[in-house]
């Protein structure tokens, strides 16, 4: 009998906990929601950056160890908005990207520089740099790959 009340009790505190308070939830304005593209793949907004790299990738080749490279991975902005370059990431510390924090106009050209240092580093080295953009897809994967060799 103890058990079967104190089941009930903890169904009734549960129920109460529960209980909305305040007002109901406001409903989502579909302004908000942006989706480019239909279901059958046509482009309902013809207003946006496309970020147009000349190359996504560069292999350096043979370097002695402790030698820095230096690489800028050039882009155009080939859409019909401005471009913004949000954040540029590399996968490892010995990685340094920089690149414009302004807005790129539609047709201008960019560049993303990358610093590679390979102090400590041998062998094959393959360093993914991911930028984010206000483009679709918004993000891209930029690749430096190479070889170090110890002296």
């Amino acid at each position: 009998m103890k058990i079967s009340s104190y089941m009930w009790m903890l169904s009734l505190a549960l129920l109460v906990a529960c209980q909305q308070d305040g007002p109901d939830e406001e409903e989502v304005s579909m302004d908000l929601i942006s989706n480019p593209l239909t279901a059958s793949g046509e482009d309902k907004n013809d207003k946006r950056p496309i970020i147009s790299f000349e190359s996504g990738s560069y292999d350096f080749g043979k370097i002695i160890q402790g030698e820095k490279i230096t690489h800028s991975y050039s882009f155009k902005n080939t859409g019909t908005a401005p471009l913004v370059i949000s954040s540029v990431a590399a996968s490892c510390g010995c990685t340094i990207p920089t690149w414009e924090k302004d807005p790129i106009a539609v047709g201008e050209r960019g560049e993303i520089n990358v610093v590679f240092d390979s102090e400590g580093k041998r062998g094959a080295q393959a360093k993914d740099i991911t930028v984010i953009t206000n483009s679709l897809p918004n993000t891209l994967i930029l690749r430096l790959t190479g070889e170090v060799v110890v002296p």
